[in-house]
């Protein structure tokens, strides 16, 4: 296997995690008693570009389906996010009914809905048809295919390049990512600018968000090497900001290479950053497997532990990271009975490989757990605060990553 982006050939594992299913396929009752296909879950680091991804096994018209059941709208924490977004690029980029926005993997609407609302001229580009569908019922206009430079270049021979391209927890997602960013370019207007957000490496590394492995996810992206596919692709990173997203993500702001704009200071401080944490050297990648197995192992204890004592342990959140950490503990419905989930589209479904049923928070209550394991750590003060209810039979709340805790 050679690197996705530099093409150097792949040496050194950063993350052995077995074999796992898709974490985005969710089971039907039916599906139980059919064969379920598992891919290996395995990330190389190429010492070369430094580009964490994924090793290579399938298509990602394999993993993003039409009945994709991941909405973005579900969380109300991420539809906040997405409504500042828009404020502050609206007034920095001085956009209005003259402007045109086209948003990459544009999901179920969360994202451009505020744009409509402010009468600026926008596209969705987004291939799961059960997302795009719920984004044309809101009155957006989306585009069902997948992005890339073809796609790109068609737009802009027809007249429709863009003064903002947005893609928020895209560019991890491709398997090509060096096609996918000369599409970025293609589709730019000279003087635009894009916006990109995805998790940060960094952070990965620091809190042991092994979790956030998944095979949707075909790279692991810092500052460095997101520079450097944007150079090669005749684009520049020329301001970064640091946001709590995600358990810690970035946002860079990118334009065509000749842009008159001068480089923010904090690109720079954030490379530095990268740098001092040793973020272009192979020790801090081959001591990651380690990571991951302690906090495999804490959660496993713990279950067991509580299992022996009597008390039970539920899960909230049927989020990708939620299988990704459940299936490298081997976790069954012995352990964890049922997973309670806001998204109607996962409801009723059953978690891949683990086989957990997901229900409707609202049933949380007349369970009465001892223990809601919150799969989507990211988001745990969301769910505290929407199940405060807990506290009335002294049930308690637990989280894995970055260690094992109770609160």
């Amino acid at each position: 296997m050679k690197c996705r982006h530099c093409g150097q050939p792949l040496e050194h594992v950063f993350l052995d995690l077995g074999f796992a299913p898709p974490s985005n396929a969710y089971l039907s009752a039916a599906d139980l008693t059919a064969p379920e296909l598992y891919f290996p879950l395995k990330l190389y680091v190429c010492e070369h570009c430094w580009l964490v991804q994924t090793l290579d096994f399938s298509r990602a018209d394999e993993l993003f389906s039409h009945d994709y059941a991941y909405f973005s709208s579900v969380s109300k924490t991420w539809l906040e996010h997405a409504e500042r977004y828009t404020e502050k690029v609206v007034g920095l980029l001085e956009l209005g009914p003259h402007s045109r926005v086209v948003e990459i993997a544009s999901n179920d609407g969360y994202l451009l809905k505020n744009f409509v609302a402010r009468n600026i001229p926008c596209l969705g580009i987004e291939p799961t048809a059960s997302t795009a569908q719920a984004a044309r019922a809101m009155g957006i206009p989306v585009l069902q295919e997948f992005f890339g430079e073809e796609l790109a270049l068609r737009l802009a021979s027809e007249g429709q390049q863009a003064d903002l391209v947005a893609g928020n927890n895209v560019f991890a997602h491709v398997p090509d990512i060096n096609d996918f960013t000369r599409g970025l370019k293609a589709l730019l207007k000279q003087g635009g600018v894009i916006t990109l957000e995805f998790p940060h490496l960094m952070r990965l590394l620091e809190f042991g968000q092994f979790d956030t492995v998944y095979h949707e996810h075909f790279s692991y992206l810092s500052l460095y090497t997101v520079s450097r596919i944007f150079t090669a692709a005749g684009l520049r990173v020329w301001q970064v900001e640091e946001l709590p997203t995600h358990g810690g993500s970035l946002r860079v702001y990118g334009c065509h290479i000749d842009d008159a704009r001068s480089d923010d200071a904090s690109v720079q401080r954030i490379l530095a950053e990268e740098q001092r944490r040793g973020m272009r050297a192979l020790p801090l990648y081959l001591a990651f497997q380690a990571t991951a197995n302690r906090i495999k192992d804490d959660l496993l204890a713990f279950l067991l532990e509580q299992k022996r004592a009597g008390k039970r342990v539920l899960a909230y959140g049927a989020a990708a990271k939620g299988n990704t950490l459940l299936n490298y503990a081997g976790v069954k419905p012995d352990l964890l009975a049922k997973v309670f989930d806001a998204a109607p589209s996962k409801q009723g479904k059953y978690l891949p490989g683990s086989h957990i049923p997901i229900l409707p928070p609202a049933n949380l209550a007349a369970e009465r757990p001892d223990y809601v394991l919150i799969l989507p750590w990211n988001i745990k003060a969301e769910v505290v605060r929407q199940n405060s209810a807990m506290q009335e039979w002294g049930g308690r709340f637990v989280v894995a990553v970055p260690s094992l805790e109770v609160c």
